[in-house]
């Protein structure tokens, strides 16, 4: 006979096998049983709109049915192959039509495998070791990536501070960071190292930190001056700020670029891409032995993911989806600013319509140490109250998704007051 287990019994036998009873992502206090559309559910039944959807991934919601027809179209045909296969070539062409920088592609499964093979790229075209990055942005889990990421040290820049043990001192002293949204100092470091770094890699939209008019166009400029690579990290904003990525919505074309969550909808797919002469790296034939970037990868450009991907992106080419996504969005963070503001408490909603959130700070947020001045006690009562009204999100993100309807926006307006109304009262 079958017992139904407890979302209780869930979270034990997590504790038991797995290391700090999770799998490194959320919060372990709770276990997802199905979603659909935008909406999850817990073991218990407890039903949430999903403001999560996978840390991205499902911009048109779970369970889309023109995506789940086309993954069981495919299932029984193949899973994965190790090998070229249709489904991926043409997501491969998809993307380069629709990326600007994108000449080639190359998949793998995860985005921070892309992003290591991003700065990897970089070093091997440029001939050089050290690279720029920017405090607070998220490049998955390389050593390199781990520099700087959430530190809660303050140094000086360009000091790299390790977020993670196991980081050898030689990759420290290989990265530089730089606070984002500063020109002048990103200008004065390349000035001073420009001669030695191969790249900068960056997220336009840096977590919820929005690049200020004319940044991005500043670093591409700078990159330029001194010859330097521009990355692109849009694991997050590639075919979510708009169907080009923020390449097409702030009108900056990096060198390389990564892809991820969307990609493969909602299944593992990422992608590194870039100029054509950038991506011969990848190709032992053109660039020989010494030039050659190995990569191998087994889940790399698999049909399911592929056929998820194509399905979604074809979705989203579609009239108006990106007007509703922004609209959705823009939407909620209204309603957020009109009950915080009505109730006098100090807050900033910070990012862009289709991905954001609130710090319970005074704004403008510039950076990383911008957000850090939030009030991090209000910020977790906050988030524990949207929980206990149906709201299912990341600590510090929101993510729009077009499976929304306006009775999910009403019940989302609801649970902002009844959060607002808590904190007014501590």
């Amino acid at each position: 006979m079958n017992i139904i287990q407890s979302q209780t019994d869930w979270i034990a036998r997590a504790a038991q096998v797995l290391p700090a009873g999770g799998f490194g992502n959320f919060a372990t206090d709770i276990v997802i049983a199905r979603g659909q559309g935008a909406h999850v559910w817990d073991e218990d039944g407890n039903e949430y709109i999903d403001y999560l959807i996978g840390s991205g991934p499902m911009l048109l919601g779970h369970g889309h049915p023109e995506v789940m027809e086309a993954v069981l179209e495919q299932l029984p045909k193949g899973m994965t192959f190790f090998a070229n296969n249709a489904a991926g070539i043409a997501l491969a062409e998809a993307i380069v039509e629709a990326v600007p920088c994108a000449e080639q592609v190359r998949f793998v499964a995860s985005g921070g495998e892309a992003d290591m093979y991003a700065i990897r790229l970089a070093r091997a075209f440029m001939g050089r070791s050290k690279m720029i990055k920017f405090e607070g942005g998220y490049h998955g889990m390389s050593a390199e990536a781990q520099m700087s990421l959430a530190p809660t040290e303050r140094v000086n820049f360009p000091q790299a501070v390790p977020d993670s043990a196991g980081i050898p001192d030689g990759v420290r002293d290989e990265m530089l960071i730089a606070p984002f949204n500063d020109l002048d100092y990103l200008a004065g470091l390349l000035d001073e190292y420009g001669a030695e770094v191969a790249g900068v890699i960056l997220e336009p939209l840096q977590r919820v930190v929005a690049p200020e008019p004319g940044f991005l166009q500043g670093v591409r400029d700078l990159c330029d001056k001194h010859g330097v690579l521009l990355i692109f990290d849009e694991i997050v904003t590639g075919f979510r700020l708009a169907y080009g990525g923020a390449q097409e919505r702030y009108g900056v074309i990096p060198d390389i670029c990564t892809l991820g969550k969307i990609i493969g909808g909602g299944f593992a797919l990422a992608a590194t891409a870039g100029r054509a002469e950038i991506m011969a790296h990848f190709d032992k034939e053109k660039v020989g032995a010494e030039g050659w970037l190995m990569q191998l990868g087994t889940l790399s450009g698999n049909p399911v993911a592929s056929v998820a991907g194509l399905k979604t992106m074809e979705v989203l080419r579609r009239p108006e989806q990106y007007e509703r996504l922004i609209g959705l969005g823009q939407r909620l963070m209204d309603m957020q600013t009109e009950a915080l503001t009505g109730a006098g408490i100090e807050h900033a909603i910070t990012g862009d319509p289709t991905l954001f959130d609130v710090v319970f700070a005074r704004g403008p947020m510039r950076d990383y140490r911008d957000t850090q001045r939030g009030d991090t006690e209000r910020l977790a009562l906050y988030n524990r109250v949207l929980r206990a009204h149906g709201i299912f999100k990341s600590p510090g993100k929101l993510y729009p998704n077009l499976a929304l309807t306006e009775a999910d926006l009403e019940q989302s307006a609801a649970a902002f007051a009844a959060a607002t109304a808590a904190l007014a009262a501590v």
